[in-house]
């Protein structure tokens, strides 16, 4: 069986065959096979007889996230909470079992990946923040953590086949609105480029089968167009007495249907689908190589990136060009293994083994992901409208700019020079009243562009003023204007403050109403025998009814209920945390009781 087999599609279930097959696939993870072993005896034992949904034994899906952390070369510590990622939330599992058995690095990773198993990251509602927050803070304890749940959200749609198609999109959504982000922010790229087709291919299915039809045609048709591309740089090379390796590959899919969507255009009428990696020993030999690529084929303008002078936040480094190759635009990478290494596998390539010990050490401190997270949770922040634009801060793409003194400043697509003033110190954010690009006068709500060296012109009588809201991107801009503002001019007024307030009261308006109505109600005592197990909506028998899954009311619970939007009225129990939570709900509740014979 090869790794990648191993990996995708195990269904192995033999439990002790499992294993060995592990330690043959993976064999840096001998040395800690005694470790390792006992930890999946434990969860073999917790998990005795149990099953998923789709009928297989439970532990098939913790080994094959085990084995997706494997191939990314985690530590055993790591593998090991990708056998317990699920494990807390069974009444079976204690997690002092855990920390006395495999050590508090291991407790720490279940603790984490349990709390953020079951979050609805993909509701628009309050908790969301809250979701997101939990998973992002869980980061600055223990980075494995989102590494242990990234493994189990690729294993989760990889096997998505069988769901219902209304699971298959919702986990989609989730995907790509969070998970593949968060990978690529982590700069693990295979992680991230799957996710992303995995995505497509559920959530746009047509145009997924579509692009992977034409790929495969276009890999036969240009396959001499490629391996001459291949010669011509290797015999290049050679010449300079350059050792490289190069290959050529497709694009995955989500890149090339984003290209559809970006120039209105077929996957036919693309020709840019295929790109080459060439892998060097160097730095200098870096910058060489893309010289001889650039004198045997005409660059195209404006598609020349310096990512190993200027790194992407997630440690990416790499040179890009686009060349014209035989008439048709070709997409080249040019790196050192080291930098392939770091793309391919990002944050997880940090950890380096070290022999006959299974504790690894790794420094994220570079990473301005991590940093952020730090800086954030140093403030405790709980408004849930700043959490959400700090999030979409995190995932967003960037660009990189400079202060004049030639320092790096990384901010998300889109921002301008107001939120690079606040980027620098909030005391010049509050002064800027004008900005200069590339020594060139811009508008303050002009998007900056990525290399500009950016200066800010201040005055000492200046302040921020509302409508800089409009054209700030980044949460610190927007939380720096929002305070001042709020402080200092009296006209201003915080809309989202203002309708979570309302919020707020409609809540507990619509709270207020479910007790009084209870406060009239017969003990449940008294109307026992006369109970019929049916629900009286405002007096009438002739409605749907469903009853929440999230409290699941019985008789002879207090009960409210709602109008839901295609499951008629929804009962809930009257004290239900979720059902206090529900927009609106003071218009949409509807007077229910338990039906009396």
């Amino acid at each position: 069986m090869t790794e990648e087999e191993f990996v995708t599609n195990n269904e192995q279930t033999d439990s002790s065959l499992l294993l060995s097959e592990f330690f043959e696939i993976f064999p840096d993870y001998k040395k800690d096979q005694e470790k390792i072993s006992s930890a999946w005896n434990f969860l073999l034992q917790k998990t005795q007889g149990m099953t998923r949904s789709c009928g297989k034994p439970y532990y098939l899906h913790p080994m094959r996230v085990a084995a997706i952390l494997a191939r990314n070369k985690l530590d055993a510590d790591s593998i090991i909470g990708g056998f317990f990622h699920n494990l807390l939330p069974l009444p079976q599992v204690d997690i002092e079992e855990i920390r006395q058995g495999w050590g508090d690095a291991v407790a720490t990773i279940s603790q984490g990946t349990a709390r953020i198993t079951n979050l609805q990251i993909s509701s628009k509602t309050l908790q969301q923040a809250d979701s997101i927050r939990k998973m992002l803070f869980a980061m600055v304890d223990d980075v494995r953590v989102i590494m242990v749940k990234l493994a189990d959200r690729l294993d989760r749609i990889r096997n998505l086949k069988g769901y219902d198609n209304k699971t298959q999109r919702a986990v989609a959504a989730e995907v790509i609105d969070i998970w593949a982000p968060l990978a690529d922010r982590l700069g693990m790229k295979g992680e991230k480029n799957e996710l992303e087709d995995l995505s497509l291919k559920y959530s746009n299915p047509d145009v997924f089968q579509q692009i992977k039809a034409i790929v495969s045609a276009k890999k036969d048709e240009r396959s001499n167009y490629l391996d001459n591309a291949v010669q011509k740089i290797t015999e290049a090379a050679k010449k300079a007495n350059i050792e490289v390796s190069v290959k050529s590959r497709a694009k995955h899919f989500y890149s090339i249907y984003q290209k559809m969507r970006k120039r209105n255009k077929e996957v036919s009428e693309l020709f840019d689908l295929f790109a080459l990696r060439i892998l060097c020993q160097t730095v200098p030999e870096c910058y060489t190589l893309v010289g001889l690529a650039h004198s045997l084929w005409k660059p195209l303008d404006g598609r020349f990136k310096d990512y190993i002078a200027m790194p992407k936040a997630n440690g990416y480094q790499s040179l890009h060009t686009t060349v014209l190759c035989e008439g048709k635009p070709l997409e080249i990478q040019i790196r050192t293994r080291e930098m392939d290494n770091v793309a391919q596998h990002g944050v997880a390539s940090h950890w380096l083994y070290k022999k006959g010990s299974s504790h690894d050490s790794v420094d994220l401190k570079g990473l301005p992901i991590f940093n952020q997270l730090r800086e954030l949770r140093e403030k405790h922040v709980d408004d849930e409208s700043f959490f959400s634009e700090f999030k979409n801060d995190l995932l967003a793409d960037e660009i990189v700019v400079f202060t004049p003194k030639g320092d790096v400043i990384q901010l998300p697509v889109g921002s301008c020079a107001i939120d690079f003033a606040y980027q620098i110190h909030s005391g010049i954010g509050e002064k800027i009243v004008g900005a200069k690009a590339d020594g060139k006068i811009i508008p303050l709500s002009a998007p900056l562009q990525n290399t500009q060296i950016i200066e800010i012109l201040t005055n000492p009588k200046s302040h921020p003023v509302e409508g800089w809201l409009k054209w700030t991107k980044t949460s610190k801009a927007k939380q720096k204007i929002r305070a001042w503002l709020t402080a200092n001019d009296e006209t201003f007024t915080d809309k989202g403050a203002v309708a979570k307030q309302a919020e707020a009261n409609a809540q507990q308006a619509a709270a207020n109403k479910v007790r009084q109505a209870h406060k009239k109600g017969t003990s449940p005592q008294a109307v026992a025998a006369r109970h019929s197990g049916k629900v009286r909506v405002e007096n009438s028998k002739n409605y749907m009814v469903t009853f929440a899954k999230c409290c699941n009311p019985k008789y002879p619970d207090p009960i409210a209920g709602y109008v839901s939007r295609t499951r008629g009225v929804t009962i809930h129990r009257a004290n239900c945390y979720i059902f206090l939570r529900i927009p609106g709900l003071e218009k949409r509740m509807v007077d229910v009781s338990w039906e009396e014979e």
